[in-house]
């Protein structure tokens, strides 16, 4: 029994990490793609947006599909369909195909994130919920340390094609994983009503006001995420002048970060304080990281002040998720669909406007504009989790 649990969080922690996976892995490869597509900057980027967008919708779709038919036949059917449609990727002819694949990709990526969070929540409550998913977290910064890293490696070596051949192997691995996988929703505890009627599902979660208030705390908060994923390769690599291979070290130094503030998460004896703390610290650091961007920085302090901006964003991702998921714990596969999609909504929006005029200037804008935001809308959750104790 135990050894099963030690595969489960293994597991359900890399399938949660889908999300550095397909976007991460390949970020040291967006300056060489610029001049193999010979297009413009922006239009690599989309890749990167319409995987996000993917991303975002692919959970809309697996939540409920997985509330109705369980959570084993979804994500394999989804590990299948990334599997083919990274390969897809490798022989992409023009821009504008691989753009597509990669929304595809997205897509069926999304499986394993949605489901991985409706399995914990399935298994665990309460403060052993916080605690899975806080080893969940730091198990996910292994994925954006390794990413870019290797994404590097093989660009300097083989060219960004190569990238894209490594995620195929990791997705044949998850669909095997997939399959062995036990059965986590009973038959009896699955929507009994039909395909579209399991979608309505969503007006339910969508009324919950302390459920919502936590998914867009969360979503700022990524903002800041997804605005240094889509800003960092040009800002290290162009701005600075580093290598792509040292890039992907210093990324690799931002994902122990994470992986450290979310496994910190769990010492907090309530989440709600964690998200208090991480929402002041992101607050602080954004404003310091705008002064440094604005004032013509040098990568020592870029870094310095970076490291443990994301560190806080560890913090508040666990936490956050944690409180979310139990204020919505009857439809789960819905509620964690609901709370991935938003979050790389916002990074479908930020993605795009971080390379719109001076990335320097657009980047700091995007940190502390995601700051204030989130620190707003953990405020607003507070309220809403007192007016529903004092109902109850």
């Amino acid at each position: 029994m135990m050894s099963y649990k030690i595969y489960l969080l293994i597991l359900l922690g890399a399938l949660s990490a889908f999300g550095p996976f397909v976007t991460d892995m390949y970020l040291p490869s967006l300056p060489s793609m610029v001049d193999d597509y010979n297009t413009s900057v922006s239009m690599v980027q989309m890749g990167l947006s319409f995987s996000m967008l993917g991303l975002a919708l692919g959970q809309l779709l697996f939540g409920p599909l997985s509330d109705k038919y369980g959570r084993r036949m979804p994500v394999i059917v989804a590990m299948v369909v990334f599997c083919i449609s990274t390969l897809a990727c490798v022989f992409a002819p023009t821009i504008e195909v691989f753009v597509g694949l990669r929304f595809v990709q997205g897509v069926s990526g999304a499986g394993g994130i949605v489901i991985s969070r409706s399995v914990a929540t399935d298994t665990f409550d309460g403060h052993q919920l916080l605690k899975m998913l806080a080893i969940i977290g730091a198990i996910n910064g292994i994925a954006p340390i390794t990413a870019p890293v290797a994404g590097g490696m093989i660009v300097s070596s083989i060219g960004w094609r190569g990238i894209f051949v490594v995620l195929l192997v990791i997705g044949v691995l998850l669909a095997v994983g997939s399959c062995i996988m036990k059965e986590s929703l009973p038959v009896e505890r699955r929507k009994s009503t039909g395909v579209f009627a399991t979608f309505k599902l969503f007006g339910v979660v969508l009324r919950n006001r302390t459920f919502m208030c936590y998914v867009l705390q969360q979503a700022t908060a990524q903002a800041i995420l997804f605005g240094n994923i889509a800003s960092s390769p040009f800002i290290v690599q162009t701005h600075f002048g580093v290598s792509a291979t040292t890039f992907g070290l210093l990324f690799a130094v931002n994902g122990v970060f994470i992986g450290v503030g979310a496994a910190l998460s769990a010492r907090f004896r309530k989440p709600e304080t964690c998200v208090k703390v991480s929402c002041i610290g992101m607050l602080v650091l954004s404003a310091l990281m705008a002064v440094l961007l604005f004032g013509g920085c040098n990568v020592l302090w870029y870094e310095v002040v970076l490291n443990p901006l994301l560190g806080f964003m560890g913090l508040t991702f666990t936490a956050s998720t944690t409180l979310a998921l139990n204020s919505e714990r009857e439809n789960a596969g819905t509620a964690s669909a609901v709370f991935g999609a938003i979050g790389f909504m916002s990074g479908g929006i930020v993605t795009p406007l971080v390379g719109q005029g001076n990335m320097l200037h657009t980047t700091a804008i995007v940190f502390v504009v995601g700051a204030i935001l989130s620190f707003m809308f953990a405020a607003m959750a507070r309220v809403a989790q007192r007016s529903t104790s004092v109902s109850a």
